[in-house]
């Protein structure tokens, strides 16, 4: 299953990205925004659609649209098992897939046109996790520091 979920700068452009989904035969959920807010809140998306992937990090997908990527990419990626992989260009999609074998899709809408982010959806789904040794052990590096952080409970503010 593919999860989406973007807020109101991403909303236009999910849309797009679920009749694409729809045209092409690919199974999706939208997990909001289900409707356009001006007032919403990238988070809120974010949390919907990675707790979904973090359930079953091996079989459910999820892409995430905002603005600028960042936002949702922060987000998605506080959750464990979630690989969330901001991508402006087909071949950062592919190799997110190949190398860090990302399960979630961050895609900006200020900056990706709404034909080429299809076709880095398409790549990104097309894409496969190499499985080489040095891919393997990196993603096991990132599991052991999920592992040992999952408890630690940081809250801080940075004054500029």
């Amino acid at each position: 299953m593919i999860y989406l979920g973007a807020d109101h700068r991403g909303f236009k452009l999910k849309d797009t990205i679920k009749k694409h989904l729809s045209d092409g035969n690919i199974a999706f959920e939208d997990l909001g925004a289900i409707t356009y807010d001006e007032g919403d809140d990238y988070v809120d998306f974010a949390v919907a659609v990675s707790e979904k992937v973090a359930g079953e990090p091996c079989e459910h997908k999820g892409i995430l649209i905002c603005g600028s990527g960042h936002g949702m990419d922060m987000a998605a990626n506080k959750f464990p098992a979630v690989r969330a992989a901001l991508s402006i260009s087909k071949e950062q999609a592919i190799q997110s897939r190949e190398h860090e074998d990302s399960n979630v899709l961050v895609l900006p809408s200020d900056l990706v046109r709404e034909a080429y982010a299809k076709d880095i959806v398409d790549a990104w789904l097309a894409a496969k996790f190499s499985k080489g040794e040095r891919h393997k052990r990196r993603l096991g590096k990132l599991k052991d520091v999920e592992i040992r952080n999952f408890d630690v409970r940081a809250h801080f503010e940075c004054d500029d």
